[in-house]
């Protein structure tokens, strides 16, 4: 049996914080995540959480290998511990992914807050929902809105994701990289980005500013020392190493294997009919005057219509309905200054259109000043009714459409591929439109695929996606999986119904958002983005980790669009979006800062160019552009900075993930061991499953069950059956194991039947002696608890550490003990002094390491300070030569008057400078001086040891 000292050890052992250094310090995490372990993670997470001194990291990993992944193990990791006021900044469009990813992977509790919920919130009672105890996930915008929200809370870990979107928070005209920095100046920070570096090495002084002013210098420091003729760029690249780490996907091919992309293009061919309605409404849509396009976010409007006018039909006809209803009212009601923002955003909801576009609505960007206050005139406004109504009936006259009729061909040619794979006869098809979805399904169901199509959009609120999910839900609902977000629950549902039953899903761009399906290997572009990132992010629901055949992605091409063509040649060859390994590099996507903003320079082109002949010239100029962005000067700077050089890369990942899963081995072991003590009563145990059956719950939180240990080697099932150490069932066995009695008492450890071979034990049976715990804690630059055994056998020889902790992997009995022999007390406690003081010292060491790390880190913040105002001097004293020169060479008694004059005035100034660096070098010396006094104040160690228990221990 096991008893009640394994319990209080072992729940001890899965709460410490460790010392910084080690997988140690990562363990809980680890254990907690539902995740594959990847060595490189594992150790960009353990970068992070290095130094307790550091301000924060920059994890740079090529596109692909799971950064959001590395910062969920080290905001799992600070959960863990107890440290909960966590906070997630990214692009709008990933707040959802982000919840996602941490709820379904690490079991963390998340809010997303935007407007509206910050409002519910402070309705409520809240008054500071930024203090919540939940990871709160927000918009860079929403973050720098509220700014002084945030700052006010002393958050333990803020993450940023597409970190390189604050590249330039330190100019004063960054306004909101300028307004999230002092938000969270004081925090500890995680910054996530694929492209830390594009076309700049000010980019990497940017986002060192981010975590900490006092990385570098001033901005004109760094520039004179890394960016002039004769940078010491080795200099910079050791001063990167201290807080960026890269990892490319090259070095991880040992352990991820990546399939195959496989484009297609299915071509069509509009009939006339079609073709004249495309360039009816095209036509009116590029008119610079009328009601029925806003002039507020006129060239957003125009583009989204575009999009729908290439979708189908059906889109285009419903949204033509959609805009002859606002004219229609600004003819009959007086207009508010809200109704084009109000338009466009029901247009994009209506349609499900990306969050970006909202994004661009709420950041209030306007393609005109100000709207005319003329009044309106109406009989064009009469006109431009009657027009679309004439435009709206023809679509929906149209029918079925090339194009839908098409899509047959493209799910024939896909399936054959699966075939020949060996794959599954599943299809993955995106539109962006909503109402084309639908129109999608009816079709699809009228020909061939009747009851074989899922939808999947933002609300799921059609028919047979409610019954879908109404039935995943009372099936499930004895199964703890079911987590009462309908839109978590949503998602599993329709996802597991494609998986097991459906052949099809058409989905809009809510599935391109957190949705993993390594089970499909086939995407259908029905609509194509124009925005790559889009597009990557579609293909990367099916192309990851996982996904065991190669993946064919099928485009549709319009014809007879010369445009259309050229758009797809872009993308396919400038961005390699659709075929190779990887995809698009993050070269390539990190350039596009914004997705919207490339999505308007290609409507530009689709607005002014005529004829074929200008959508060529316009194209080339675009891929001109791009050939030059792809092809950076900057990739052999970026290749000397950021990427690791030495051959032991795959030796150090190899020994990383050994030694995790050595850790995890250890920590299930204590886990259940410690579960089956504190549970005993309540529940039936099967080892052989690392099963549980609960029959009587001990606190109301849990409900009766079968609960199952989460596990690294088979499949996990999520839901209040997962048993972890987050959750609520795992926190109370951990607390009560804590509490166990624990009186003096003799221990026998059996080692004759433990299934493995535990030499160093096993060369104590039939010996005896006494053995103490104690739980030692050390505040100094950040928490370290030990558990610090003490023993010694009946012949008054030491075990050490390592020996006692082994005689607890095996199983024992308890029976009384006679009492503690007086010398003996006094020997335990002399050997139990020892070992503190012992440990003490270690931990001193490696915080004088960390200290000295730095202090050399302020020392060349402190010189890089001196240097700028330097640079002044030399700039004065270059500028002071060549007026003497000019003097002399001067050829009338003005001209020589007003460069003396000048040259008195640079003098003046040069004195002033010299004067000034002495000034600047005292002033630099005195914060670094006051700084490193604080470090020092900081290091103080703060020691405290508690008696956990003392026993007889003999070994059988």
């Amino acid at each position: 049996m096991t008893t009640p000292y394994h319990a209080k050890y072992f729940a001890h052992e899965l709460t410490r914080q460790a010392q910084p250094g080690g997988v140690d310090r990562l363990s809980m995490a680890l254990f907690d995540a539902c995740v594959d372990l990847n060595p490189h993670q594992i150790e960009a997470a353990m970068f992070a959480l290095r130094s307790p001194l550091s301000k924060g990291v920059v994890l740079a990993d090529e596109v692909g290998l799971g950064k959001t992944i590395e910062a969920g193990l080290v905001l799992c990791q600070h959960w863990a511990e107890r440290k909960r006021k966590l906070l997630v900044i990214c692009p709008a469009s990933l707040r959802k992914q982000w919840a996602l990813e941490l709820q379904e992977k690490f079991n963390m509790s998340t809010v997303i807050l935007d407007s509206k919920t910050y409002k519910q919130a402070v309705r409520e009672g809240n008054g500071t929902p930024f203090a919540s105890n939940k990871v709160v996930i927000t918009s860079f915008h929403f973050a720098s809105r509220f700014r002084g929200d945030i700052r006010a809370v002393p958050f333990d870990l803020v993450v940023i994701d597409e970190a390189h979107k604050l590249r330039n928070a330190y100019r004063p005209s960054n306004k909101m990289g300028q307004n999230i920095k002092w938000a969270i100046e004081d925090r500890k920070k995680c910054l996530l980005t694929a492209t830390p570096l594009q076309n700049s090495l000010l980019e990497l002084y940017g986002l060192s500013t981010i975590l900490d002013d006092l990385i570098f210098g001033d901005v004109n420091s760094f520039r004179t020392q890394y960016t002039n003729a004769g940078a010491d760029l080795n200099a910079l690249r050791g001063r990167l190493q201290s807080f960026c780490k890269r990892t490319l996907r090259r070095q991880v091919v040992e352990y991820i294997q990546y399939t195959e992309r496989i484009p297609f293009t299915v071509r069509f061919r509009p009939t006339d009919e079609e073709q004249k309605l495309y360039e009816a409404v095209s036509d009116f849509l590029n008119r610079e005057e009328t009601y029925s396009v806003p002039h507020r976010q006129r060239h957003l409007t125009a583009l989204i219509l575009r999009k729908l006018l290439a979708s189908s039909s059906h889109a285009i006809a419903s949204t033509l309905e959609t805009m002859k209803s606002r004219l229609e009212d600004m003819r009959d009601t007086p207009k508010s200054e809200d109704d084009d923002e109000e338009f466009m955003e029901e247009l994009i909801e209506a349609e499900e259109l990306e969050d970006d576009y909202l994004d661009e609505i709420l950041e209030g960007t306007t393609d005109r000043e100000e709207e005319d206050d003329d009044q309106i005139d109406l009989p064009k406004l009469n006109e431009e009714i009657t027009e679309l109504t004439r435009y709206s009936q023809w679509a929906r006259s149209i029918g079925i459409d090339t194009k839908s009729r098409s899509l047959k061909q493209a799910l024939e040619l896909g399936f054959a591929e699966m075939d020949k794979m060996g794959a599954n006869r599943k299809a993955l098809i995106f539109t962006e439109s909503r109402r084309t979805q639908d129109y999608l399904k009816n079709f699809l169901e009228s020909n061939g695929y009747g009851g074989q199509i899922v939808l999947f959009n933002g609300t799921n609120a059609d028919p047979d996606s409610r019954q879908i999910i109404t039935k995943w839900i009372e099936d499930n609902a004895d199964s703890g999986r079911v987590t009462g977000s309908r839109p978590v629950d949503s998602r599993t549902a329709l996802i597991e119904h494609f998986q097991n039953e459906a052949t099809v899903m058409i989905a809009t761009e809510a599935a391109a958002e957190g949705v993993n399906m390594q089970f499909c290997s086939l995407v259908i572009n029905y609509d194509l983005p124009w925005n790559p990132q889009r597009i990557e992010q579609r293909i990367g629901r099916c192309h990851r980790y996982g996904q065991k055949h190669d993946v064919v992605v099928i485009n549709f091409l319009n014809e007879r669009n010369e445009a259309d063509r050229r758009v797809h040649e872009l993308l396919a060859e400038k961005f390699n979006l659709f075929n190779g390994v990887f995809g698009a590099s993050d070269e390539v996507l990190g350039q596009i800062e914004s997705g919207v903003d490339f999505e308007k320079r290609i409507l530009a082109i689709y607005e002014k160019c005529r004829t074929t002949d200008e959508i060529d010239a316009a194209f080339k100029q675009l891929q001109e552009e791009m050939d030059e962005t792809i092809q950076s000067k900057m990739d052999e700077t970026r290749q000397m900075l950021m990427e690791h050089f030495d051959e032991d890369v795959h030796a150090r990942l190899k020994m990383r993930l050994d030694d995790a899963r050595a850790n995890l081995d250890r920590i299930g072991r204590q886990f259940w061991t410690l579960t089956k003590v504190v549970l005993d009563g309540h529940a039936s145990f099967c080892d052989d499953t690392l099963t549980f059956e609960l029959r009587e719950a001990p606190l109301s939180t849990c409900r009766p069950g079968t609960y199952h240990l989460i596990s690294k080697t088979r499949q996990n099932v999520p839901g209040d059956f997962l048993y972890r150490l987050s959750h609520p069932l795992g926190e109370w066995s951990i607390d009560q194991g804590k509490q166990a009695e624990t009186p003096v008492a003799k221990v026998t450890f059996d080692v004759t039947n433990y299934p493995m071979r535990v030499s160093v034990v096993e060369a104590l049976k039939g010996k005896s002696g006494w053995l103490t715990l104690q739980y030692l804690t050390i505040d100094s630059f950040d928490r370290e608890e030990y558990l610090l055994f003490s023993a010694m056998d009946e012949t008054g020889k030491s075990l050490d550490q390592e020996t006692c902790q082994k005689l607890f992997h095996c199983a024992a009995q308890v029976a009384d003990s006679s009492d503690l022999p007086p010398e003996l007390t006094d020997r335990l406690k002399k050997e139990a002094g020892r070992h503190a003081e012992a440990t003490i010292t270690h931990s001193l060491e490696g915080n004088n390491a960390l200290f000295n790390e730095e202090r050399e880190r302020l020392e060349k913040w402190a010189e890089d300070m001196v240097v700028a105002v330097e640079k002044d001097l030399a700039d004065t004293k270059a500028q002071i030569k060549a007026v003497r020169r000019q003097s002399r060479l001067a050829t009338t008694l003005d001209e020589q008057n007003d460069l003396q004059q000048k040259l008195r005035d640079l003098e003046k100034k040069q004195r002033k400078q010299r004067q000034q660096i002495f000034e600047v070098e005292d002033e630099i010396a005195e914060k670094r001086d006051d700084l490193i006094d604080g470090l020092q104040q900081r290091m103080t160690q703060k020691t405290h040891s508690t008696h956990l228990f003392t026993i007889q221990w003999e070994v059988a």
